[in-house]
């Protein structure tokens, strides 16, 4: 039976439990709340005066990021004044909570408002009635566009590429990366050829789609080909293609597409790849030579279950990339030749065709589709102590 004493530390447990979590939830709204009301109160004194732009923008500076700095000063001092086990409770909450509350209203809200807007018809739910009277309006079509998307042709389209784009993309990117991570470590140019494949990191998917255009460009037939993909065809002997006739090709067509971000992950990879192989004792790998492996066994048999845990990590993050991937194939194909994704449908339903519930839902559909990955890869992250 439970003794009354025990009970008391129990209950005031309880207690002091609620009135932190009452303490970090303030901190962490009041916090940004009286920033915004500062930087505000110092916009309208600036935006009213009339002294010369340079000392406007000298004292916005000021204003801004010293107010802001004296905020968490005056805070961080205030907690530090509370008893020891309070201060271990909310210190914490006066830097990391403002963030937390930001992140949150800027995802949370959007993302409730875009599920809503997902159970009405094309217009959205309509404006100056109430809640109740929304959904009873004839706008309101439930879940009948979450059934759209997994029926209609141009939808199933989408899924079937994007699943090529998880499959081929992440695969090839995460198969070149350890691949030249592996080579790249045992040659005397290391350096070098780590940074030539890192390269197309530092490039914008838009970026990469428009050099990648001109890798496909195309010349008529007994010109000089300046594009790469043509230029050997010809040299082969073939007949010069334009981009439209390559990517009409299927599965050509979405093919064409993952190359260029495979060569962009690629350099992702490597790095990664190349940190975890570094990792490595060398005492573990001497004594798999010394017992007589050759180096593929070691690859397979030594540093594959090493390194397992990168590779899963690196896998699952690529993967994120292509669910959402969206600048190559509108920069390149606008979508058209068979290559829609879910982010150019939700794109061209959204903002083309004006269909804002069916768009909303494409987008909730690609939510969710992303949330078990990244829930995975945290998971991981927390197992290896990441953070």
């Amino acid at each position: 039976m439970e003794s009354p004493n025990n009970k008391v530390a129990g209950d005031q447990s309880f207690v002091a439990g609620i009135l932190a979590l009452i303490g970090r939830v303030l901190l962490a709204v009041s916090i940004p709340l009286i920033s915004f009301y500062v930087l505000y109160l110092g916009f309208l004194f600036l935006r009213d005066s009339n002294a010369p732009r340079e000392i406007i923008v000298l004292i916005a500076i000021i204003w801004g990021v010293g107010g802001v700095g004296i905020l968490y000063w005056v805070f961080n001092w205030l907690v530090e004044k509370l008893p020891d086990q309070w201060k271990g409770r909310l210190l914490p909450f006066v830097f990391v909570g403002p963030a937390i509350a930001i992140l949150s209203w800027y995802l949370a809200i959007p993302t409730l408002r875009t599920f809503y807007l997902s159970l009405f018809g094309r217009d959205g739910p309509p404006e100056g009635l109430s809640f109740i009277q929304q959904i009873s309006s004839a706008a309101f079509v439930g879940f009948g566009n979450y059934a759209s998307v997994f029926t209609q042709d141009l939808m199933v389209e989408a899924f079937r590429n994007n699943l090529m784009w998880i499959i081929f993309g992440s695969t090839f990117s995460v198969i070149f990366g350890l691949l030249i991570a592996v080579l790249a470590d045992r040659s005397s140019f290391e350096k070098l050829a780590k940074s030539l494949i890192f390269l197309p990191m530092a490039i914008s998917f838009v970026g990469a789609g428009i050099i990648w255009n001109f890798i496909y460009e195309y010349r008529p037939e007994g010109q000089t080909q300046i594009g790469l993909l043509n230029s050997i065809v010809t040299s082969l002997g073939g007949t010069p293609e334009a981009w439209p006739q390559w990517v009409a090709i299927s599965p050509w067509n979405n093919l064409f597409l993952i190359v260029i971000v495979v060569w962009l992950q690629a350099g992702f990879s490597m790095v990664l790849f190349s940190a975890a192989l570094k990792g490595i004792p060398e005492e573990l790998l001497e004594a798999g030579r010394i017992d007589g492996a050759n180096e593929f066994q070691i690859f397979f048999r030594i540093m594959m279950p090493y390194i397992q845990g990168t590779l899963i990590s690196v896998w699952t993050t690529i993967i994120i990339f292509t669910l959402k991937i969206f600048d190559v194939v509108w920069v390149m194909t606008g979508g058209q030749f068979g290559t829609h994704v879910i982010a150019t449908q939700f794109y061209r339903q959204s903002f083309t065709n004006r269909n804002s519930g069916f768009g909303s839902a494409i987008a909730i559909v690609l939510l969710i589709a992303v949330i078990p990955v990244m829930i995975y890869n945290l998971k991981r992250f927390r197992e290896q102590e990441a953070f």
